[in-house]
Parts: C-alpha cells; sequence; structure tokens
C-alpha cells in the first residue's frame, strides 16, 4: 500500500505519518516544549525477525529425539543448550536472556504463526503486520488500529514510533505515527540554530508548494516532534549502569528506543526491524550464521533490560516472525520456509520462566503438510493478549477484523 500523508524531515533522519494540516502549528509546538505527560505509562517494543527465524534453533527442543534425527548438522548439541525446564533450552548465544528466565520476567512461545499457510516472506509479513491473515486487502496495520480505537493515551505524536527508515505496515494508518531513522541525526548534522532555520524554511515552504525535502501533508506533530526531541538533546546520551550496547543496527536502534522511553515523550508503541533470518544455506549450529544474529539479539536485549532498569516495570518486548523453518534441515545445511515459529516476550508485566503455548511434537504425523511445526496458537492470541492485558485494549475485534482474540485462548504471557 502506498501511505501517502507522510512528512520526511530529511536532515533529521525522522518520518512522520498524520492527518490534516495546521497553520498554527508553530505556536502548538511551542507548548509542546513545555508540556508534562505524566507518570509513564505501559509501553510494547516490537521486534521484527524478517526473514523467518529458526524457531526449533533459537528455542531449543532439546529432549525431542527427533530434532537430532531431522538436523544431523545443524541441530544445536545438548551440552551446548542453554536448558530451560528439560525440554526446552535456548540457543548458547541467547545466554545473556538466562538471567530473565531465572527471574521470570522472559517467557517463549513455541508453535506459534499465522493460520494462512503461505511461504512467501512478502504475504506472511504482510499478513502479519495488518493482523489479518489471507486478506491482502486490509489497508492498516494492527498497532495502528489499536491507537485508532483505544484514544485514551497523552496527546503526544511520539504515542507510536517505528525506528527505521520508513513506516511499517504494522504502524500505516489513520492514527498519527512517525518514523525515526536515527534519534542522533538531531543536532549532529547541522548546528542547532541552522537546523531550526532550516526546518522552519521548509514548513512554510510547504504551504506554498515549493520542493521541500517533505512528502505528504502534515507539519503539526513532526515540527513538535522535532522540538521535542531537541529538548531530550539525543547526542547527550549515556546508558545506565555500565551498559553498553552491541555494535549493530539493532544494538543502536533499543538503545535509541531506552532514550526515548526514558525521555517521558508518551511513548507507547515502539516497532522496529531486525532483518537476517532467511537462513537457506550454511545456517550453522552453535556457530555460524544463525548463531551470530541470535548473539547479537541476546546481547541487545540483555543490554535494553539493564539499561532501563526499574523502568522495565512498564515495558514488554515481543520478537516476531513471518513463519518458521523447516523442520529437516536442507543440502545446503540450512532450513526453508516452514509454518510455526517461536517468539520471546520480556519485561517486567511478562509471566516468565516458562515455554508458552500447546507444543504438537516433532514427529512426521504431528507435522503441518508433513515438513513443518504445526501452529498451535494464532499470533493474534499472543498479541490480542498483550495489547488487552498490558496496554488495556478494549476492543479488540476492532483491531483484529474478522477474528477477535478470546481470553479462552489466550496464553497467560502477562501477568494477571
Amino acid at each position: 500500500m502506498t501511505i501517502s500523508r507522510r512528512v520526511f524531515v530529511k536532515a533529521g533522519g525522522l518520518a512522520l505519518v498524520s492527518l490534516g494540516l495546521d497553520p498554527l502549528f508553530l505556536g502548538r509546538a511551542a507548548y509542546a516544549l513545555g508540556r508534562p505527560f505524566g507518570a509513564p505509562g505501559p509501553i510494547l517494543v516490537c521486534l521484527f525477525q524478517r526473514g523467518a527465524v529458526d524457531g526449533l534453533n533459537m528455542i531449543v527442543p532439546h529432549g525431542e529425539p527427533a530434532y537430532y534425527q531431522e538436523r544431523p548438522r545443524i541441530a544445536i548439541p545438548a551440552t551446548d543448550v542453554v536448558d530451560l525446564d528439560g525440554h526446552f533450552g535456548l540457543h548458547p548465544s541467547l545466554a545473556p536472556l538466562k538471567a530473565l528466565w531465572d527471574n521470570k520476567s522472559l517467557a517463549a512461545i513455541h508453535a506459534i504463526g499465522s493460520p494462512d499457510a503461505t511461504r512467501s516472506h512478502f504475504d506472511a509479513q504482510d499478513y502479519m503486520e495488518t493482523g489479518t491473515p489471507g486478506v491482502k486487502s486490509t489497508a492498516d496495520g494492527w498497532a495502528n488500529r489499536y491507537c485508532q480505537h483505544d484514544r485514551e493515551h497523552a496527546n503526544t505524536p511520539f504515542r507510536a514510533v517505528a525506528f527505521g527508515p520508513q513506516l511499517p505496515r504494522a504502524l500505516a494508518g489513520s492514527a498519527p505515527s512517525l518514523a525515526i531513522d536515527d534519534l542522533q541525526a538531531f543536532g549532529l548534522r547541522v548546528p542547532q540554530e541552522a537546523a531550526r532555520d532550516r526546518l522552519t524554511r521548509a514548513f512554510e515552504e510547504l504551504y506554498d508548494g515549493a520542493g521541500t525535502g517533505l512528502l505528504a501533508s502534515s507539519s503539526r506533530e513532526g515540527f513538535e516532534a522535532v522540538q521535542m526531541l531537541k529538548r531530550a538533546d539525543p547526542t547527550q546520551y549515556r546508558p545506565d549502569n555500565g551498559v553498553e550496547y552491541p555494535p549493530g543496527r539493532l544494538g543502536k536502534t533499543l538503545l535509541q528506543i531506552a532514550q526515548l522511553i526514558k525521555a517521558d515523550v508518551g511513548l507507547e508503541i515502539a516497532f522496529a526491524d531486525c532483518g537476517g533470518w532467511d537462513t537457506h544455506v550454511n545456517q550453522g549450529s552453535s556457530e555460524g550464521q544463525l548463531a551470530a544474529r541470535l548473539r547479537e539479539l541476546g546481547l541487545a536485549l540483555a543490554a535494553f533490560d539493564k539499561d532501563l532498569g526499574d523502568r522495565m516495570r512498564n515495558v514488554v518486548v515481543l520478537t516476531m516472525s513471518e513463519f518458521g523453518r523447516t523442520i529437516h534441515e536442507n543440502g545446503n545445511s540450512g532450513t526453508d520456509h516452514g509454518h510455526a515459529t517461536a517468539m520471546l516476550a520480556l519485561g517486567g508485566p511478562v509471566n516468565g520462566g516458562r515455554v508458552l503455548g500447546r507444543w504438537p511434537g516433532l514427529s512426521v504425523e504431528q507435522r503441518f503438510e508433513g515438513r513443518d511445526v504445526a501452529v498451535t496458537t494464532d499470533f493474534r492470541d499472543l498479541f490480542g493478549e498483550i495489547l488487552a492485558r498490558h496496554l488495556g485494549a478494549t476492543d479488540l475485534g476492532a483491531v483484529f477484523p474478522g477474528y477477535e482474540p478470546s481470553p479462552g485462548r489466550f496464553l497467560g504471557a502477562i501477568r494477571g
């Protein structure tokens, strides 16, 4: 879908989706500089593992003999697995997360996915972000629909923020959303006064129809967001508790999400991509391609948790991926597109220390189409539980049209 209502402030790395024009945005923005938001509310951070992570090597069913029979070259040796409950364990690269499992703020969800059987990355990602599996005509994303229908929230341009160069499908829709590629760009690329003058001129030119480098219509929340980010002073951020985030895009992104949370600008939903999970060739076992990606994930999540400290009591981090990988390894020491996968939920509200969901098993008669892990939990039931029990959503039927997640199908991922 083409997202036409977008403003790009290219010099600052920020994109905006909003509605309407406001000729008085300059005056309104002045109030934003000192506007309080009160006590921080619940926050959801979504990490999309694009490319389809191998859930079987992320959350390893090391207690199942079929796992080792089907993966003679890429299975994680039982001696390397970070055991969780005697049957499942973490890939050794995720060892930094074991402390969160032990303090019961980390849960794993296995055999979760979409009821749609597609193995197309594009379609499966689209269905997971729109929340309407099998329906290609859905115009907006489930996170945006939540913002449309649950309006009891501070009036802030930072309610829903994607970290990346463009807005993801999950946040596309009529509710205002921001896409921020790099918080550090504010105040770094040009001197502060020059940045302010350039931004002001750009908005003035927008009304004259001149070419500005801004695409789409609304400037109100965009200008306000820039002013609030100046106040937060992203270039001066230092993580707490001696934390060092791992190098790479994911570490930087989670650092910036932590920064925005601490700035108390009213963030409720943060969305970020982390790619590189399509491991058809040379996937590796305890070491290798997948291990490197999981190591970055584990270190980044552990750093995020430690950096936020007590603030994690209001935060839930959810990982998601469009589908899983085949049970049997392929001829290239990799895995092909499958069906069900595994997800992680962590944070203070998470009812952790458990692998949630009904495990279908790996024997041939238990597989989906004879080759994949079967889906026993519809992803919308997990997403719906987090929205309802963590964020306080009241109308899940509007968030997931055609399917209303039922409390009877909730997994107990969020503490009651």
